[in-house]
């Protein structure tokens, strides 16, 4: 059975119309989660809801405890996560309001705990394709029927912040084919893939970044009212996907997702810390009890 963990960004601290709605605090040996995950059922589907930035915006993205956050989900049972991340364009033909399931990531945040294994059991799993496709065409579709603007594919810069960008920077970034940029979406991804999880982002547009020559002409009302607008299509995307993932779910993944870790520890099993290997009991017990 699937169960859906959404990962809601700016202006999303909750989801409409969950059946049997509880928020309950989950533990994980990484520490504390960003608030308490809300459980419930829509549509048939169970579904698992979290403030990534913790309701009222207390997170910063480089303080967000990515790790507790997907291990918890793990424990929770989550089989497919969908991101919904706040960004900034790199495109003109990108514009605010404009929606964008992104399928390549670059990772230039530098201060944040990216990987479950460490010292004692060691990984490497691959990110070469680091969303799922069988998530973002059915994430496509229910947006198209939905009417609202989006593009298939695109690639996702992912900075530390919590500072915008220079003029230098957000310049460079467009040299690099780059679609858009965030600040929460890495190390979250790669999070996903080693816990096994299939994932997707939808980077939903809220301004131009500074390389555009309107860009001193925004003012941060208009922002705030496209954030809020956002948020809105967001929850109806939601609610439009979470019957089509509860009707069609594959077993494997067709894009391995589901078995990430299949040939990625490399720490021999004589050589492997038992303490590590009991933090990892959630996230890699499938592997290592094998």
């Amino acid at each position: 059975m699937a169960v859906l963990g959404i990962l809601g960004g700016s202006g999303i601290y909750e989801i409409a119309g969950l059946k049997d709605a509880t928020w309950r605090r989950v533990a994980s040996p990484f520490g504390e989660t960003s608030d308490e995950f809300l459980c419930g059922v829509l549509d048939g589907l169970e579904v698992v809801f979290v403030p990534r930035h913790g309701r009222g915006h207390r997170h910063s993205p480089t303080s967000i405890n990515y790790r507790a956050n997907i291990d918890a989900l793990k424990r929770c049972g989550v089989t497919d996560i969908l991101s919904l991340s706040a960004c900034g364009s790199l495109r003109e033909d990108l514009p605010p309001g404009h929606f964008v399931v992104v399928d390549q990531f670059i990772d230039r945040t530098f201060a944040r705990d990216k990987s479950f294994f460490g010292d004692g059991l060691v990984a490497h799993v691959s990110m070469a394709h680091p969303t799922c496709n069988r998530l973002a065409e059915a994430v496509h579709a229910c947006a198209k029927q939905a009417g609202f603007p989006i593009e298939f594919g695109g690639t996702y810069l992912a900075m530390e912040g919590p500072q915008f960008s220079s003029l230098a920077e957000s310049r460079l970034n467009r040299s690099w084919g780059c679609d858009v940029i965030g600040m929460t979406n890495m190390p979250e991804a790669k999070l996903a893939r080693e816990a096994e999880i299939c994932y997707v982002t939808v980077a939903m547009v809220t301004d131009f970044d500074c390389w555009h020559p309107d860009h001193d002409h925004v003012q941060v009302t208009d922002v705030v009212r496209v954030l809020q607008e956002n948020a809105e299509k967001a929850k109806t995307l939601v609610k439009m996907v979470a019957p089509r993932l509860k009707a069609a779910r594959p077993a494997p993944c067709p894009a391995g997702c589901d078995r990430a870790l299949e040939y990625a520890l490399i720490t021999a099993p004589a050589a492997r810390s038992p303490a590590m290997a009991k933090k990892l009991e959630a996230v890699a017990g499938r592997v290592l009890k094998g």
